[in-house]
């Protein structure tokens, strides 16, 4: 093992929350412990915990949905087990239903997130919460190290604007783990929920993901390395625009582009833009599925040259509005629904309101739009102290 362990290695290691009960455990790929084993079978080797069934968040316990695609509920070939699918058709499929629940004592949530808002295992997370709350269930987090750090950036979401890319209001990087979010969402939704979070052993908040020793498992097929979820932060926010964000690539999220992009004219404004922590390279690239598919692609790669300087939601920000600059008539908004929601813009679902939007378009400063939610964002660094586990 590696100098830092996962959650779900101290667990094993003291199995009291879940000895002796019938639980259900909310997986995917990414859940495994630190020598590599699946934690449903890890769980299954336990003495005194009987695991008796599985629940699958978006890409479903194996993994291999895409984006967006509803799963249906089946059984893992591996154990036999029943899989729940938290992720179907319907925005109602998002919440477990309380028969799911009925035969069981304890719920255990081992999945990876990747310090984004958007990223919607933590909301799974939290209607299974709710849900445990409601059915007197205890909840058990094996937390995972945050693979961005501590940093935060980007406002927590408006009134209206709560939906499964932010259930609840955070900023879009909030610097937490999913368990330090389970203690924030018991004490400011005021849940009267039985918690137990197994800490990450050895990890400090900011310490790179390469220096824990621990493997690094995709959480989901869009997200093969941790330079995928560095950028990530900003890089989602191209789903809700006509570029494509190079779904369907080797480099998710860092690649940015299509057919009818000025990509050059685009590099240079963003050189211009003397962004900290990285630098863009002009290029082309052809998507093999999703937005564009198929077709070749203009457009940039952001390289990441000092994580500790490099600010994503920022520097996408600036991406999106020079984009607008330069292909006035051909950039867009997408206007298909996004994660079960119609009636607002993707773009403003993911930034959290319909105020900044406006701004990018009019080709507003950065520091003038980012000032808009810092009031917000200091207000949410003074309130997620008392949940942190591992330090400022």
């Amino acid at each position: 093992m590696g100098k830092v362990r996962f959650g779900i290695d101290v667990l094993l290691e003291s199995p009291w929350p879940v000895a002796g009960r019938r639980i259900g455990l909310i997986t995917n790929g990414s859940g495994m412990t630190s020598a590599g084993v699946p934690t449903w079978k890890a769980l299954r080797a336990a003495a005194n915990v009987r695991l008796v069934r599985l629940f699958g968040p978006e890409h479903g316990v194996e993994g291999g949905a895409i984006y967006m695609e509803a799963v249906g509920s089946s059984i893992h070939p591996p154990s036999g087990l029943p899989v729940v699918s938290l992720y179907g058709a319907t925005a109602e499929d998002l919440k477990p239903k309380r028969e799911d629940f009925a035969d069981l004592e304890a719920i255990v949530f081992d999945v990876a997130d990747v310090g984004s808002r958007y990223y919607t295992y933590v909301w799974t997370m939290l209607l299974a919460m709710e849900a445990c709350a409601a059915s007197r269930l205890r909840f058990v987090v094996c937390d995972r190290p945050n693979p961005i750090g501590g940093a935060v950036e980007g406002a927590p979401q408006a009134t209206g604007y709560l939906t499964f890319v932010g259930l609840h209001p955070i900023p879009v990087r909030h610097g937490m783990t999913a368990g330090e979010l389970a203690r924030l969402f018991v004490a400011e939704r005021r849940l009267d929920l039985d918690l137990v979070v197994c800490p990450t052993a050895g990890w400090a908040r900011e310490m790179p993901y390469a220096e824990t020793g621990l493997p690094w498992v995709a959480p989901s097929p869009n997200m093969p390395a941790t330079r995928t979820a560095e950028v990530y932060p900003g890089g989602c926010l191209v789903e809700g625009t006509n570029l494509s964000e190079a779904r369907g690539t080797t480099r998710p999220f860092e690649l940015v582009g299509a057919p009818w992009l000025p990509a050059g004219e685009l590099v240079r404004a963003m050189r211009k833009a003397e962004l900290p922590g990285c630098v863009f390279r002009e290029t082309t690239f052809r998507p093999a599925f999703q937005k564009h598919a198929g077709r070749s692609c203009a457009g940039l790669q952001v390289h990441v040259t000092d994580f500790a300087a490099f600010r994503p939601f920022a520097t996408y920000l600036v991406l999106l509005r020079e984009a607008i600059r330069v292909a006035p008539g051909d950039f867009d908004w997408r206007r298909e629904p996004y994660e079960f929601e119609s009636r607002e813009l993707a773009i403003d679902l993911l930034l959290g309101s319909r105020k900044v939007r406006p701004m990018l378009e009019s080709g507003a400063p950065l520091a003038e739009v980012e000032g808009t939610w810092q009031e917000e964002l200091s207000a949410f660094r003074e309130a997620r102290q008392a949940h942190l586990l591992y330090g400022d």
